[in-house]
């Protein structure tokens, strides 16, 4: 099971109220509200291997490089001389240092590799993945990974982790008309404003499907474009070519990378805390009280 984590702490914060604070004052509502999380999906779907997937880096510089659109409108505020920083609620960024530190102390793997996101960490554990693996991620950018041949199925929050959309290749195609690798060449064509890709102008969601159906993937919908003898129309023969600049590039962005340089991390799901006084510090400290104690059952149970 990989968790896309920051898709799911995002969830938590808004779900549990900001009321629910440590003995100082602060929130701690996403960190109660993960642990809930992961409780709630350990219970229910029994994992032998957990890994909590981060973002090391939320924005490439490579991504941005091939399309400088990529993310921008979540940009907070350049600093020349460093990295952008998202923008996230004040009372949640001060929240994840203790998530990462209470993942550490129960022996959660947790993994992020400088210069890419959680979805390629996700991306590579699942091209080297020998059994059936569940992602869990409020993120469809992650369909693309969908293959029924290896069992790899995205679980989709649809009321927190209680109500999980199971998505294979028959609810990608009664949806989307695509299946995995699809979806990724349906992103790309139709774009998507909050990743701030800008798509092919006059190609919707229901066009691009078509598109696909008829030629295949984005490299035969622009061989099309190329054979006057297709069926495309002629204005959609004009859009795509216009957009070939950009058709060029997006796949390397849309597509989530497989090839990351993980670290040796054990992804076992551990039956006993890590470091028992460090899960008791923190517990401590940050009031983290019966979401801690219930995953600490879970685990050992």
């Amino acid at each position: 099971m990989l968790l896309d984590t920051a898709s799911l702490y995002f969830r938590a914060y808004f779900g549990v109220p900001e009321s629910v604070k440590a003995p100082d004052g602060t929130p701690v509502n996403a960190v109660r509200g993960l642990l809930e999380f992961i409780d709630r999906l350990v219970r229910d779907h029994r994992p032998d291997l957990l890994v909590a997937c981060m973002d090391a880096d939320w924005r490439p510089q490579w991504r941005v490089d091939l399309i400088p659109s990529y993310k921008a409108h979540r940009v907070a505020e350049e600093h020349p001389s460093g990295p952008d920083e998202e923008q996230v609620p004040d009372t949640l960024s001060p929240q994840v240092p203790v998530i990462e530190a209470v993942l550490d102390a129960v022996g959660i793997a947790r993994v992020g590799v400088a210069g890419y996101e959680a979805d390629d960490v996700i991306g590579t554990f699942t091209a080297r993945a020998t059994g059936p693996v569940d992602i869990v991620t409020g993120d469809r950018d992650l369909y693309q990974l969908v293959d029924d041949a290896r069992g790899v199925r995205v679980l989709y929050p649809l009321k927190g982790v209680g109500t999980l959309q199971i998505t294979d290749e028959a609810v990608l195609r009664e949806k989307y008309g695509v299946d995995g690798p699809g979806y990724a060449d349906l992103a790309l064509l139709r774009g998507d404003p909050s990743d701030g890709l800008p798509g092919v102008p006059g190609v919707g969601e229901k066009t691009a499907a078509k598109l696909l159906a008829e030629f295949g993937d984005v490299a035969g919908i622009m061989a099309a474009v190329d054979d006057p003898r297709s069926k495309l129309t002629p204005a959609q023969r004009t859009r795509l070519a216009q957009a070939r600049p950009y058709v060029e590039v997006a796949p390397k962005v849309v597509r989530v990378a497989d090839d990351v340089p993980l670290p040796p991390v054990e992804t076992a799901l551990p039956r006993t805390p890590r470091d028992p006084e460090a899960v008791a510090e923190l517990g401590a400290r940050w009031g983290l009280g019966g979401s801690l104690h219930r995953l600490l059952g879970t685990l050992s149970a």
